[in-house]
């Protein structure tokens, strides 16, 4: 809720959104409510904020699963829903109307992650992957992996589902550590591969990479400490990336603003929600209207770069299709971006390394 607040502040701090023949612009009042992170309670919200608040502007919750319980409620009002937290591709399978996305689709989150490899080993050819389930996010990750193993002459080692209440990984890992692979993704809930990253740095496992979804935000780095060295992972949107900005503040001005709203560390879940309070801005300025069918067609051709990167949707789904993340690994305590080679700030730390007692 922070980037969205902090997006809210400085458009009223700038005279507001503008509307067609309105002056002065519209001023921003912000109405959230707790989702507790689960669907039915999303769900209850996401009608409350439509019936009651009745909202102008609704955006979605953070996580595909939230995200789609929202959308259900937003298709059956007409209303439409600025995806600014849920990366699952199922969410424009679903065949919704009302959903606009902000964020890179989850299949492609780690598309460079063996291109990345190859680069520095040409002799890597094998991979595990180990997922959540059930959960559509973790399987479009690992999917988006897999057709890029099949294009890139990689063979599946093994390919492990686990349940999100798993309390030990090292059965797990004495499966990885058999199939002997060169890279290894894992993804699961925030939680899973906080567990799993530590119990795997304990492991002495011969590995190349290692890639956990989860590795990018502050939280990996304060659980893991020194064991977060070479891990890598995607993010949605880092500050070092460089991004043409036609529409909108600079990175540096949203990190400012995102200082003063938050007391937290700055992740990119808070920089992706304020891009999507950018987007649903520079759509009503186009179109002039609050208007939600003008909006969605205005979004639907809107081709635009932010400081967070290109805006431009699948037209007839709402899918963003315009702009990748980046991929990120921990180097002498702080990230680096080592892919897409545009963005490199690092070249790729190979192979992995666990840690010492």
């Amino acid at each position: 809720m922070a980037g969205l607040q902090a997006w809210a502040a400085d458009v009223n701090r700038a005279g507001g959104i503008r509307l067609k023949g309105q002056a002065p612009g519209s001023f921003i009042e912000t109405v959230h409510y707790d989702d507790c992170s689960k669907p039915a309670v999303a769900n209850t919200a996401t009608e409350r904020l439509i019936t009651q608040d009745r909202v102008d502007l609704l955006f979605g919750p953070y996580s595909g699963l939230l995200t789609q319980a929202a959308a259900e409620v937003s298709e059956a009002h007409g209303r439409l829903l600025w995806n600014q937290g849920g990366a699952s591709d199922s969410i424009y399978e679903k065949g919704f109307k009302w959903v606009v996305g902000v964020l890179t689709p989850a299949s492609r989150y780690l598309s460079g992650l063996l291109p990345l490899v190859r680069e520095a080993d040409p002799e890597a050819k094998s991979l595990a992957v180990l997922r959540v389930s059930p959960g559509p996010f973790a399987r479009a990750v690992s999917d988006g992996v897999e057709h890029a193993a099949g294009e890139l002459g990689f063979q599946m080692d093994l390919l492990r589902e686990y349940s999100p209440s798993i309390e030990d990984f090292n059965p797990v890992l004495d499966e990885v550590e058999r199939a002997g692979p060169r890279v290894l993704l894992a993804v699961g809930r925030i939680y899973n591969d906080l567990q799993f990253a530590e119990q795997l740095a304990d492991r002495r496992i011969d590995l190349g990479a290692v890639a956990v979804v989860a590795a990018p935000i502050q939280q990996f780095k304060d659980a893991l400490g020194d064991a977060a060295e070479g891990f890598v992972g995607p993010s949605q949107w880092e500050s070092a990336g460089s991004f043409f900005n036609g529409y909108g503040p600079t990175g540096e001005q949203v990190l400012e603003s995102l200082r003063g709203k938050s007391r937290y560390p700055i992740d990119y879940p808070m920089v992706q929600a304020y891009a999507a309070g950018l987007v649903a801005q520079c759509c009503v300025e186009t179109a002039g209207t609050l208007d939600d069918q003008a909006l969605r067609e205005t979004a639907a051709r809107l081709d635009v770069s932010t400081f967070y990167g290109r805006f431009k949707i699948d037209p007839a789904t709402g899918r963003q299709e315009g702009r990748s993340g980046v991929i990120v690994q921990w180097q002498n305590g702080r990230k680096v971006i080592v892919w897409p080679p545009e963005q490199r700030q690092a070249q790729l730390v190979y192979p992995w390394r666990p840690r010492i007692a």
